[in-house]
């Protein structure tokens, strides 16, 4: 599935350090969970959890929740996002749904569809599927 780097010798690395990658033209159906950093440039149909990090490229697509400490967003995310601490939004980036996060650095030109929270972040209990923003049909966008 998704190619793992670390930085540090084989068998010494933190789960923390892992960086997984989901690469151009790849396509992930399903949800991606990682305690490391998760770095999209292909796209992921489904939610996206990362303890560290969440890096989507400028042509990286997530339909479906991004849930992470940090963020940088330069593709489109159809659902919510919610960054413990900080999120960027990069000027070729298109957010529709909703926005949570402590910080925010928005350049210009990024676009962002919904609702935007700004300030302390609640950690929230895993969502039910019930509970999720549905994301547009495949064909839209």
């Amino acid at each position: 599935m998704a190619k793992q780097l670390t930085k540090e010798t084989p068998g010494t690395h933190s789960r923390e350090s892992v960086i997984s990658i989901i690469g151009p033209g790849m396509r992930v159906t399903g949800d991606c969970e990682t305690e490391g950093t998760l770095r999209v440039e292909g796209t992921v149909e489904g939610m996206v959890k990362a303890g560290k990090a969440v890096v989507i490229g400028k042509d990286g697509v997530v339909r479906g929740d991004v849930h992470t400490q940090d963020a940088v967003i330069g593709g489109h995310v159809y659902g919510t996002v919610i960054a413990e601490s900080r999120l960027e939004l990069q000027s070729t980036c298109v957010i529709e749904g909703e926005i949570h996060a402590r910080r925010i650095k928005l350049d210009e030109g990024g676009r962002v569809n919904g609702s935007v929270h700004i300030g302390e972040v609640a950690r929230e209990p895993d969502a039910t599927p019930d509970a999720r923003v549905p994301a547009p049909a495949l064909g839209a966008g």
